[in-house]
């Protein structure tokens, strides 16, 4: 099958991509990254996936993920959930895997190929099982950083891995641009947590 008429569709984890690409030292811009792959093949859907913290006045990521819906990706969202943990620091839980498993699984029989920016050791058992419905499955993360950003189970079940190190002439924002457009890539509840707060996006 040539690349042209390949079906296939993106699915982001922007908390995990968000961190990968800061740990490489560049920022992502979704326009360019939407425009390569568009070159690629036929690119049925482009998801981003993030959880918001909802009792904020303002939200830093909410300019992005309204540009986002206005420009061709599928943003998937649900608020976050706030906790105690047994040492008494206050805990903030905002996990996608769910979300993103189900509609991978549901559009599984419509492409030909998976790509997954993320490197969740989670997701290995959802691409084998994505991959049994005959779907390709790439996986963009790194192994440029230490430790690696992408869990090696992840990466060995992938049909391909692509480190996203070799996307950033590709896809990285102009170093310009980066000064006038840090806070709207900057999410509160992705700064590094203080220390009576935790970021928590495990089950």
């Amino acid at each position: 099958m040539s690349a042209s008429t390949e079906k296939f569709a993106l699915f982001i984890d922007g908390a995990n991509l968000y961190a990968t690409a800061k740990a490489l030292g560049f920022d992502i811009d979704y326009k360019r990254l939407l425009k390569e792959f568009q070159s690629r093949g036929y690119l049925m859907r482009a998801f981003y996936y993030t959880a918001l913290i909802e009792d904020q006045e303002y939200s830093s990521i909410r300019p992005l993920l309204d540009w986002l819906d206005y420009n061709g990706y599928t943003v998937v969202t649900k608020p976050t959930k706030e906790f105690v943990d047994q040492s008494g620091r206050r805990k903030v839980k905002g996990n996608m895997d769910i979300e993103l498993a189900v509609d991978a699984m549901e559009l599984a029989e419509h492409i030909d190929q998976m790509v997954l920016f993320s490197g969740d050791g989670d997701f290995r058992s959802l691409v084998e099982a994505v991959q049994r419905r005959g779907v390709r499955v790439s996986v963009v993360s790194t192994v440029s950083t230490q430790p690696p950003m992408v869990a090696d189970e992840l990466r060995r079940q992938a049909d391909e891995f692509v480190d996203l190190a070799s996307l950033a002439s590709k896809i990285g924002r102009d170093p310009a641009e980066r000064v006038s457009r840090q806070s709207e890539h900057t999410p509160n509840f992705l700064r590094r947590p203080t220390s009576t707060t935790a970021i928590d996006d495990t089950d």
